[in-house]
């Protein structure tokens, strides 16, 4: 059984250092396994990956392609009902009081309940999500679920910005072009 007195690190996980320049018969000497003069011999002198001694370099050849919508990506704080068992009976939790108990850290879109373990006390949660199996386990102890209003979205495809912006004035009517007349025959 593995205990503190008795820790160690895998088998090939740590090695000695490879010491360079100690003389020609241990095989890294005089050059140091650098090879005689060019770039990769000089002191930093590394190149950069992908670099291809100024030729169009592959990443650049290829075209771009696709999209990708993880930026866009909402991250939410995701809490079990066996994580509030610790708060009392009566308690209404929201994301402050989460953060101030440690279970919620770092930058987050909204909370998330989900429904492992029990629950044995009544709590009024504050939250973005909820699952089914949490909001039943929630509302048979006694507790309720008050869900956040969703944040309108905004932008100009957007119905409800839409809804918002004031209507387009009417077009200027266009003017008849005159036309010459044709002489009489």
């Amino acid at each position: 059984m593995i205990r503190l007195h008795n820790l160690r690190p895998r088998p090939g996980a740590k090695h000695r250092t490879k010491r360079l320049g100690i003389g020609e018969s241990s095989g890294h000497g005089k050059t140091s396994g650098k090879g005689h003069k060019g770039q990769k011999a000089r002191s930093g002198g590394s190149i950069r990956l992908g670099f291809e001694g100024g030729q169009m370099p592959l990443i650049r050849r290829l075209p771009k392609r696709g999209f990708n919508n993880a930026a866009f990506h909402k991250t939410y704080a995701v809490i079990n009902l066996d994580d509030l068992n610790q708060f009392e009976a009566g308690t209404s939790i929201n994301e402050q009081m989460l953060r101030e108990s440690k279970l919620v850290r770092g930058k987050v879109a909204g909370l998330k309940i989900l429904g492992r373990g029990e629950l044995d006390r009544s709590l009024t949660i504050e939250a973005d999500k909820v699952s089914e199996s949490a909001r039943a386990k929630i509302e048979k102890a006694g507790g309720k679920v008050n869900l956040k209003a969703p944040r309108a979205a905004h932008g100009p495809r957007h119905p409800a910005a839409e809804a918002q912006a004031e209507p387009p004035a009417p077009a200027p009517k266009a003017k008849k072009r005159a036309t010459k007349k044709k002489p009489a025959k």
